[in-house]
This record gives structure tokens, C-alpha cells and sequence, in this order.
């Protein structure tokens, strides 16, 4: 059979592949644990996993075994064949097979669904596809590890076996993958964090990350960045409270699409919640004053810390906390300024992201089905996201349906240095809470109007930038960003006077500067220093002091010779200015 052509790079066909390889898998399992009983196998970000409900424990020898077999499954490339049964039909056929798991999907269908099944030769699965023309367009195939997961994620339903695998279109482009997989392993920012002494999380606050010296080194210097150029830009700052009164976000509209999410408490017999999101404290900001139109844009920037209530199962680091603080910005505007604001603030990103290196991606999010507003705002919304894009020539894909509950937005997906990619801007246009805010401005012809607004972010969060700007750099920040700039390492207990005076004078020209004066040898104090990622070392001893020249090493390039501290200082301080990366 000729091998069918897969765009990796689309995601439709990635599922697709990767829809495939779960049900490869589901053959393999059968074929070796044929008691094993089949739930599901979707694809998911970065693979696939498939559910089975079996008394034997998978283990990593079987998981050798299963891989051994999906080989097999493949170079046989059993074409995958569709087929339709009425619903008596299709539960007749599942409980032949004695697969329960399958039965109670085709109860829950409604009348007169279609049920489709796959048939890849002697395996048949209840699915609706879609699927590859054959095994053999598989490719190659891993299976990563195993986990417990609910039958339909409910803890009252029966624990199972699930299986994570990946999959790509050929083994070069697997083992690719795997080497990216190690690296991130090694660039994970829980590891450097700690090694760094960034931050720590604690069993007194699961999801609540406590920021350490060094760690706030990085977190101020990336704030005073963002406050340089949002004053640029003629932003203006506010500081909204944590605790407001519960019925601001029955206003809102987030009572009604996110209350699982948020934290409450009382306060003088009255309820109040903790603050999910910054948005509803500017439009009470802007609600202070009448606006004339001669006013706009207003532009209103918070860094503003929000809660939310994760599972502790998806827990992670800097990456998903309970605790954050977004770089939130809200642009009220009139219609006719639609356009340039977008166009504004897809420059503003850009210009952010290009300074630590980072190429995206753009996404343009359209109506979800659980939102609010009319249709014709929500096409006029989405027209005007589309236009600032293309006035712009920002290549974009379309994302049905995944755009906020107020208004369609536009996604950026930065890809890091190992090529990742990590969802962090937003822009996303609202014609609702204005409106539901009730605020409005006196237009030119003396009538009361009501603005439009633009929420966005950069960063997207402090914490969550923090946490990819460590794997993104592995730790070697750039030097205007590292907690230490220089480190001056003595050799003997002689030099701590030499060292403290030098230290004085750099800290003098404004650089972050250590002296490690303790009485150690000079290869562990080395070693810490390339551990804690010290962007420049420099070792001083009897021959230092006597000359005046450093022995100065980059943690990025390497060994640089001999410097004077005037030399070393000048070069420090220019590539500070420069931002240089």
C-alpha cells in the first residue's frame, strides 16, 4: 500500500497520527493482555494515551513488550477500515467482545447518532475518527509511562490503567523529540530554581510559590522592564484590591463561567471573593470620572496578583500556581480606534518577546459556545481582530471556539530555545463588560456612549514568564535579568580586602556584585559559582592583587583572559544598557 503524506506541522493531521498510534496501541494490549478491557485513547498535546481496565500492573518490561508488538502491527500496515452499525447492532457487536467501557459510550449517544467503528486487521474499535489510511503511515512510535486515571475522570468510577505514548511519521523525527525531551529534563526551572535559589513552594502553601533574594532580583528588574515600557507608551498604572464584593463578579459575568475557579470569604456578614482576574477592578476605576471622547484611548496597566483554584494534580512549579500576577492591561477606546490599538499592542509584544530572543506564533480564537453578547458584535469583534492582524501581515491560524466568554481574542505562542511553544500574550476585544459595567463617556455630539475595551498581557504571568525564561536560558540569564552579575572568588583568606574593595567599586557603577571571602578551596567555590549560573567569575589571588589584572570567565563564552577592573566594568556595564542576550 503507498504510504499516505501526513503535515505534521497542522494540527488536525498530528491528532489524526497520533488518534492512530492510540489504537495501535489498543491492538498491541489486546493481542498480549487479550483480558485487558478497553475505555479510550485520544490524542493529546505532545501524543496519546489509551485507558485500560486490567488486573496485571503494567510494567516497564511490558511497556518494552507493547512497543515491541505496535512495531509488528505496523509493518503489517492493516488498512483502517470504517464501518457504521445501528445502535442494537453496535452494543451487540461491543458486548461480544466483552467490553463494558464501550457499552456505556454508546448508551450515552444520542438517538439517531451515527456509531462508527475502525477495523485494522484483527482489531475493531468503537471510534468516530478520523484516522490514517493505514497502520504503516504510523511510523514510529513510544510509549512513555504509565498512570492511574478515573474512568471519565470521576473518583466514583473504577481506577485505571493509563498508557502516554508519542508518535511522529518517522523514527528520526522521534528521536529528535526524545533529545529535546531530555534537555528540558535538564533545563526543568523546579531544578535550576532550586540550584539557583529562585524560589521555593512549601507544604504550607501548595501553589502559593514563595520568591527568594535571588529570585526577586529577577522578578524587579523584569517589572521596572515592563513599567519603562508601558510609560513609553502612554500607559497609566493602577493597583486594584484582592477582595471584592461577590455581587462585582455576578456584573461581570464571571459568577456564571468561573466560580469553580475562585476563592471566598466573608467580611462584616457581606460575601466577597477573592479576585481571579484584574478586569472587573478597572472597569471600577474607569467608572470614577466622565470621559469625553476627546479622552481616548485610555490606557490603564495593573500588575495584578489574582487566585484561582487549581487542582493540586496539576500543580507545577512556576508554571501553574494557585497565586500569580498578570501583566494585565485595559484599553478603553472609541470604535474608530479599533484598529490602531491592536496594531499597537501586537507591536508592543512583538517588541517584548524579540528582546529575549523569542520567535511566536499567532492565533486568532473565535466564539465559544458558552458566551455572552449578540452575534453581530461578536462578527464585529472578530473582523476587527482579523484586520489589525493582516494591516500588520502577521501570518494567523483560526481557533473555533476558544475565545474568551466576552469576546474573540488573538494568541501568541512563543517557541523557546529547544523550540517549545508556550501560550503567554493575550489581546482580546470585549464589547460586553463595558456595557454590563454600565460605562460610558460623552461622545462629539453631547450623548452619553459606551467605550469599547481591549484586555491584554504580555507576559502573560510573572511567575509562569519567570518559569520560561529559566528554560529558556537554562539558567544563564542575560546578564541585565541574573541575580549575580559578577563574582570575585578569593583564593586565600590574603585577598578578602583586595576583594571587598573591588566589590565596592562595581556595586559603586550600579552592578549586582558577590565576594566569596570563606576560607574554601578555590575549585569548590568555582564549581558553586558555575552551579548558581554567575554570568562572570573572576579568581583572585597573591598574582591578581599584585597586578591589578582579573582572570575573568563567561558563563557563555567562556574563558576571556586577563582584565583590568576598569576594562571588566565598562564591558559589564554596556552590555547591561544593551539589554544584550
Amino acid at each position: 500500500m503507498e504510504r499516505e503524506h501526513i503535515d505534521f506541522e497542522d494540527r488536525g493531521e498530528r491528532d489524526r497520527h497520533r488518534h492512530t498510534a492510540s489504537h495501535i496501541l489498543a491492538q498491541a494490549v489486546k493481542r498480549l493482555f487479550p483480558e485487558a478491557r478497553l475505555a479510550i485513547g485520544p490524542s493529546v498535546e505532545n501524543g496519546f494515551y489509551y485507558d485500560f481496565d486490567l488486573e496485571h500492573r503494567f510494567t516497564d518490561d511490558d511497556l518494552a513488550r507493547l512497543e515491541k508488538e505496535i512495531k509488528s502491527i505496523i509493518r503489517a500496515d492493516y488498512p483502517l477500515e470504517r464501518f457504521e452499525l445501528p445502535r442494537d447492532e453496535a452494543l451487540r457487536l461491543v458486548g461480544d467482545c466483552g467490553e463494558p467501557y464501550k457499552a456505556e459510550l454508546i448508551e450515552g449517544l444520542p438517538e439517531g447518532a451515527a456509531i462508527s467503528f475502525y477495523r485494522q486487521g484483527d482489531f475493531t474499535d468503537l471510534c468516530a475518527g478520523p484516522h490514517l489510511a493505514s497502520t504503516g503511515a504510523a511510523g514510529a512510535v513510544k510509549l512513555m509511562s504509565v498512570a492511574g486515571a478515573y474512568w471519565r475522570g470521576s473518583e466514583k468510577n473504577k481506577m485505571l490503567q493509563r498508557i502516554y505514548g508519542t508518535s511522529f511519521p518517522s523514527r528520526g523525527e522521534l528521536d529528535e523529540w526524545l533529545a529535546k525531551l531530555e534537555e528540558a529534563k535538564k533545563r526543568d526551572h523546579r531544578k535550576i530554581g532550586k540550584e539557583m535559589d529562585l524560589f521555593a513552594v512549601y507544604d504550607e502553601g501548595p501553589g502559593f510559590p514563595f520568591f527568594m533574594p535571588r529570585g526577586m532580583v529577577i522578578r524587579n528588574e523584569l517589572e521596572a522592564f515592563w513599567r519603562r515600557e508601558h510609560a513609553k507608551r502612554g500607559y497609566q498604572e493602577i493597583k486594584t484590591p484582592l477582595i471584592l464584593n461577590e455581587g462585582l463578579w455576578h456584573t461581570s459575568g464571571h459568577w456564571d463561567h468561573y466560580r469553580d475557579s475562585m476563592y471566598f470569604t466573608k467580611i462584616d456578614d457581606a460575601d466577597f471573593a477573592v479576585k481571579p482576574m484584574n478586569c472587573p477592578g478597572a472597569m471600577l476605576a474607569y467608572g470614577r470620572r466622565m470621559y469625553s471622547y476627546r479622552d481616548f484611548p485610555i490606557r490603564l496597566a495593573e500588575l495584578g496578583q489574582v487566585h484561582r483554584h487549581e487542582l493540586s494534580g496539576a500543580l507545577h512549579g512556576l508554571m501553574r500556581v494557585r497565586a500569580f500576577t498578570q501583566d494585565d492591561a485595559h484599553i478603553f477606546m472609541l470604535p474608530g480606534q479599533i484598529k490602531d490599538e491592536i496594531v499597537g499592542v501586537t507591536e508592543f509584544v512583538d517588541s517584548v518577546y524579540r528582546r529575549f530572543g523569542f520567535s511566536y506564533r499567532v492565533e486568532l480564537s473565535t466564539r465559544p459556545e458558552d458566551s455572552m453578547g449578540t452575534q453581530e458584535e461578536w462578527d464585529a469583534a472578530t473582523d476587527a481582530l482579523r484586520e489589525a492582524l493582516e494591516a500588520r501581515g502577521l501570518p494567523y491560524a483560526v481557533n473555533e471556539g476558544d475565545g474568551a466568554f466576552y469576546g474573540p481574542k488573538i494568541d501568541f505562542h512563543l517557541e523557546d530555545s529547544i523550540g517549545r511553544t508556550w501560550q503567554c500574550g493575550t489581546i482580546q476585544l470585549d464589547f460586553q463588560m463595558p456595557q454590563r459595567f454600565g460605562l460610558v463617556y460623552i461622545g462629539s455630539d453631547g450623548e452619553k456612549h459606551t467605550p469599547i475595551m481591549i484586555h491584554r498581557v504580555i507576559f502573560g504571568s510573572i511567575e509562569r514568564f519567570i518559569a520560561i525564561l529559566t528554560e529558556h536560558f537554562a539558567g544563564k540569564f542575560p546578564l541585565w535579568l541574573a541575580p549575580t552579575q559578577l563574582k570575585l572568588l578569593t583564593v586565600t583568606e590574603k585577598q578578602s580586602a583586595f576583594a571587598s574593595r573591588l566589590a565596592e567599586g562595581f556595586r559603586e557603577a550600579g552592578l549586582r556584585v558577590e565576594a566569596d571571602l570563606r576560607n574554601e578551596k578555590i575549585g569548590y567555590k568555582i564549581r558553586e559559582a558555575r552551579n548558581a549560573r554567575d554570568p562572570y567569575i573572576a579568581v583572585l589571588g597573591e598574582k591578581e592583587e599584585g597586578t591589578g589584572l582579573l582572570p575573568v570567565r563567561s558563563s557563555k563564552e567562556g574563558e576571556l583572559g586577563a582584565m583590568r577592573a576598569e576594562e571588566l566594568m565598562e564591558r559589564l556595564v554596556a552590555e547591561i544598557r544593551d539589554m544584550a542576550l
